[in-house]
């Protein structure tokens, strides 16, 4: 059984990793409505992903005995003045999510919860991986977004991710 603690900071990492699907939604639409559809179409993507931490993170609270309680999910409440805006945005929250992943992670470890810090040792990585993709979106916006065919290159490449749900998450 997971102590309260840990419970409580999984369930309401749960409810973020939700709202952090909202945010890549609002994202993928401001994109869509500027017509950059394969901008748009990586948001969508990434907020599939987002989802499937969320169901994760639930369904290893429920194999563990634990309530889960799920909460409102606020609205995203950013505005865009441009195109690099909610790029820049990804990786600042990209970065937040990380130390949420952290602070479970130091808490589980202060509780002796070897299982747990295993189950959180694939976000850990999960995470790194994320700063290292919305970094890189950063620097490629920020090298070849001014650029008329450069940011249709960059359109075309992101349109080209595949959503591939994670058959690799952690081991339960």
């Amino acid at each position: 059984m997971l102590s309260e603690k840990v419970a409580g900071l999984i369930n309401d990492q749960v409810n973020k990793e939700l709202y952090s699907a909202y945010l890549y939604l609002d994202f993928a639409d401001y994109y869509a409505e500027a017509g950059l559809d394969g901008f748009a179409h990586w948001y969508e993507v990434q907020a599939q992903e987002e989802r499937d931490h969320a169901l994760m993170m639930r369904r290893y609270l429920l194999d563990n005995g634990c309530r889960v309680s799920l909460g409102a999910i606020a609205a995203p409440k950013l505005t865009y003045k441009g195109h690099g805006d909610a790029l820049a945005e990804g990786l600042k929250h990209e970065r937040y999510v990380t130390s949420l992943i952290s602070a479970i992670y130091a808490a589980a470890f202060e509780e002796k919860d070897y299982k747990t810090m295993q189950f959180l040792d694939w976000f850990v990585k999960e995470q790194g991986e994320e700063e290292k993709t919305a970094d890189e979106l950063v620097k490629k916006f920020e090298l070849f977004g001014g650029d008329a065919k450069g940011l249709y290159m960059l359109n075309q490449e992101l349109a080209a991710r595949v959503y591939t749900p994670s058959a690799t998450g952690p081991a339960m």
